[in-house]
């Protein structure tokens, strides 16, 4: 580990570097060059700076960065710079931006093995000042998207260490861009995921058992509820007030849980709807706020410290994943199912104050689940009772609702909801909790999302009131969705389980789909770490006080 000692010495080293390449500035005015020396080969202050970050890059480190790609840790980025303001995760591979710093810290398994610097210095040098200092690069890329046309100079300034160039791509108009941003980069072993690797030993029937995520009656394990996780070895369980009676029950509830799955080759997701506010699920807690009190506040802090607060509840009871927080902007005052558990009525203070829920929750190692995609702000009915029909164009949610989601996915979220909602002007056919339009087209390819997706309860009347259990499990897994949400009835359960298998049987679904699905949800249990530790007990007195100092009462 990059030790503090170390931090300090290089950013002195630095300065003193810094204070040198500074002091040329005066040297290359006022010294007397030898006699022969060509007055155009005397160095200019863009070369002595971009000598400078070639001599640094052999190093692992960047211009005005104090970490060293290979040996620092992001632990070691934390304590020194604190929390980003951005997080950019994409599989593994989690990517940091400090925009006071100027920098992107990119790390995987706690490895930092990108420094990526936009500093103003960077900034003045132009594609020829390397050109002419450097010669040709080892490799020239070319990169594009919807916002960018790059071009990536890269030279290989040690057997393992990169140093890349990225600029505007050269137009007629300006053939000598100047630098957008340098990387210093190493490779890293991405081993294989032991999970993974097991999966090819999995049968189908395992797999598909892992795409269940299901809901069970009663205070303790039933015989139906055993069979669920030993026989059918579903992926997870939810658990509701009628399911948690007291601080001892919920507790021996979830070790029983944990128990029975211990003879299988994964543990469960156990999950709860801890909202905070009226959706609290969790006994003898003193109640958080309203997600629309904490909106009202529209303090960042306070947002982060609630989702701690409520990842220390789940984690204190065993629980491991939280279906919070709630992204949904409350923009239809006669909304009746979303109300006072949206942050508020505008994008910016719901994706600001969700995001930093869900960073609180992550914080406890709390899987947090981000929801309802695409948005159910705008609804005028409950799709626990019916289906809501939202006539919105994809422009539309582009404008308003989908910006929560897209601006949490671009900060690390892990796992997205699926909400029940038909769009008509998107897809006619299907709600978009079993629309392919929407999950994987807009979802998945539009929005980048690479996590897990999960439906919505599929047990609510929006879907059984228009759709048989195993018909709508099997749409929703053709439509991209990573899990399905059965949250009652072992009926329902069984039906769906054997209706996706039947479904790959007769190929309406490749195995190659219910792979890609099972490697995301295996990828996200090892993440987190889920074992079937059991818990001793809970200081719920010691929770409650937390929660009041928290909240200042």
């Amino acid at each position: 580990m990059f030790k503090k000692v170390g931090i300090i010495l290089f950013v002195f080293t630095l300065i003193m570097v810094a204070t040198i390449y500074l002091g040329s500035k005066q040297e290359i005015k006022e010294v007397n060059y030898q006699e022969g020396t060509p007055i155009g080969e005397i160095p200019s202050e863009k070369e002595s700076l971009v000598s400078l970050v070639f001599e640094l890059a052999e190093k692992g480190q960047a211009w005005d960065i104090p970490f060293i790609v290979g040996e620092s840790d992001i632990q070691d980025v934390h304590e020194l710079w604190g929390t980003s303001e951005k997080m950019n995760e994409r599989s593994a591979k989690i990517y940091e931006d400090y925009l006071s710093k100027n920098a992107t810290i990119g790390h995987f398994s706690n490895l930092v093995f990108d420094i990526r610097s936009s500093s103003p210095e960077i900034q003045q040098i132009r594609l020829d000042d390397i050109e002419k200092h450097k010669g040709e690069a080892d490799e020239i890329r070319a990169y594009q998207d919807d916002q960018v046309k790059q071009i990536i100079l890269v030279f290989n300034v040690t057997s393992t260490h990169q140093l890349k160039w990225v600029f505007p791509k050269p137009t007629e108009s300006i053939p000598n861009p100047a630098v957008d941003h340098i990387s210093v980069f190493t490779e890293v072993k991405e081993e294989v995921s032991t999970d993974i690797a097991a999966m090819k030993e999995m049968s189908l029937e395992e797999k598909v058992g892992q795409m269940i995520f299901a809901g069970i009656e009663g205070t303790s394990l039933s015989k139906e509820s055993k069979l669920l996780i030993s026989n059918d070895k579903v992926g997870g369980i939810i658990l509701f007030k009628d399911n948690l009676e007291d601080v001892h029950q919920s507790v021996s509830l979830l070790n029983e849980m944990k128990e029975e799955s211990a003879k299988n080759k994964f543990p469960l997701f156990l999950g709860v709807d801890q909202e905070g506010g009226r959706v609290s699920r969790l006994p003898e807690l003193i109640q958080l706020p309203t997600n629309q009190e904490i909106g009202k506040i529209n303090d960042s802090s306070l947002s982060y410290n609630i989702g701690n607060l409520l990842g220390k509840e789940l984690n204190s009871f065993g629980f491991n994943l939280d279906f919070a927080p709630v992204l949904d902007i409350n923009s239809n005052a006669k909304n009746p199912v979303i109300g006072d558990r949206s942050f508020g009525s505008t994008a910016n203070i719901v994706s600001n104050l969700g995001i930093q829920t869900m960073k609180g929750i992550k914080n406890q190692h709390v899987i947090p689940v981000v929801k309802h995609f695409p948005g159910h702000g705008d609804t005028a009915v409950d799709s626990h009772k019916e289906l809501p029909i939202i006539q919105k164009r994809l422009e539309d949610l582009q404008a308003l609702e989908l910006i929560p989601f897209k601006d949490a996915i671009d900060n690390g979220a892990d796992v997205v909801m699926v909400g029940h909602i038909l769009l008509p002007k998107i897809d006619p056919t299907f709600p978009s909790s079993m629309s392919y339009e929407l999950i994987t087209n807009i979802l998945r390819n539009k929005l980048q999302f690479e996590g897990v997706v999960i439906t919505d309860d599929m047990t609510m009347g929006a879907i059984l009131d228009n759709y048989k259990i195993g018909e709508a499990a099997v749409e929703a897994v053709k439509a991209g969705n990573d899990i399905v949400l059965i949250a009652h009835d072992y009926v329902n359960i069984k039906e769906a389980i054997e209706s996706i298998l039947l479904a790959v049987n007769e190929g309406q679904i490749s195995e190659e789909r219910i792979n890609a699905s099972v490697e995301r949800i295996l990828l996200l249990k090892e993440k987190y770490k889920l074992s079937n530790k059991r818990v001793d007990g809970v200081n719920i007195e010691e929770l409650n006080q937390t929660i009041v100092q928290t909240l200042g009462r």
